[in-house]
């Protein structure tokens, strides 16, 4: 065996092992694209029902605008019935209420007045002025 043909087997064997690692590396890389292709595919089927939801999402949001406008609308109404009211009821106690606090007062008074002149005329009263009126 010559050096140049010791030479040709490191060659060659050389080439071989090359190919070897070339295969080696390839079968890493080509399950990486494979995996980059299904990476695509999700992210467009992602993107895909997004933006319906997106769009659902918008239009719900504008709705409940919509109905809180119509909120706002009745809580004022409300607020303004409210005022209504109170000043309705402080219109009946000043008009109504003062004159019935006044005859309350009054009946009370005559009340006490009648109470007071039946007890005195009890105390005057003769006790056998009613024995002989009897008798007679």
């Amino acid at each position: 065996m010559t050096f140049g043909d010791l030479g040709d087997v490191a060659g060659l064997i050389a080439a071989i092992a090359f190919v070897l690692l070339v295969g080696f590396l390839a079968v890493p890389l080509w399950k990486l694209g494979k995996l980059l292709d299904e990476a695509r595919s999700s992210v467009r089927d992602v993107t895909e029902h997004s933006v319906p939801i997106l769009d659902e999402a918008a239009s719900t949001v504008a709705s409940a605008n919509t109905q809180l406008v119509k909120v706002d609308t009745i809580t004022t109404s409300a607020a303004s019935v409210s005022e209504n009211v109170s000043a309705l009821t402080g219109l009946y106690a000043a008009t109504l209420g003062k004159p019935l606090v006044k005859v309350a007062a009054f009946s009370y008074g005559v009340r006490q007045a009648f109470g007071q002149a039946k007890g005195r005329a009890g105390k005057h009263a003769d006790p056998n002025a009613g024995a002989t009126g009897a008798g007679a």
